[in-house]
């Protein structure tokens, strides 16, 4: 039962992120803007990729400094972009960092691989 309540906790959360960035309600911290120009990754790929055919791979509601999560997320292209954000609870979301996953760190953009 708590599987099922994780998953809909997540769909919750993809929702209100997704609205955020639909609504243009967000920031980035000055490592993501650093990280978008060394990894030539453009504001509008990050839009789409969080729009639509996003989901959160990884949840860490005790993160240093507020609840945040990894996104999965993928550009019209089909290029696949991690986006580590905040929780949608702040009035702006914090994109905190952006990437491209590797696949020698990452299975299917999605899992760790282990050391």
């Amino acid at each position: 039962m708590a599987i099922q309540s994780s998953k809909m906790d997540f769909m919750a959360l993809i929702k209100d992120i997704r609205n955020k960035i639909l609504r243009r309600e967000y920031e980035f911290s000055k490592h993501a803007v650093d990280q978008t120009i060394v990894r030539d990754i453009t504001v509008e790929e990050i839009e789409a990729a969080v729009a639509e055919r996003s989901e959160i791979i990884e949840d860490y509601p005790d993160d240093k400094y507020g609840p945040s999560c990894l996104v999965l997320g993928f550009t019209k292209g089909g290029r696949p972009l991690h986006i580590h954000c905040s929780h949608p609870t702040r009035s702006l979301l914090k994109i905190i960092t952006v990437y491209e996953p590797d696949s020698k760190l990452w299975i299917e953009c999605r899992f760790r691989k282990e050391k």
